[in-house]
């Protein structure tokens, strides 16, 4: 499957591609959870629920 369509499944409440597309950005999320080379968690749970809300307000 391709990035589009698991945006559109995602979109469209499929679970299965909002865990794909997480698992895609998973880097670029722990990345920006670090704070002074210390990982938080919290943070990170942040990231990824506003990566999962741009989602959802994406328009296509």
């Amino acid at each position: 499957m391709e990035f589009e369509e698991y945006l559109e499944a995602a979109r469209q409440g499929d679970l299965k591609a909002q865990e794909e597309i997480i698992k895609m950005y998973r880097p670029l999320l722990i990345k920006n959870s670090m704070e002074r080379n210390v990982f938080d968690e919290d943070l990170y749970q942040e990231l990824s629920i506003t990566l999962l809300n741009c989602i959802m307000k994406f328009k296509t």
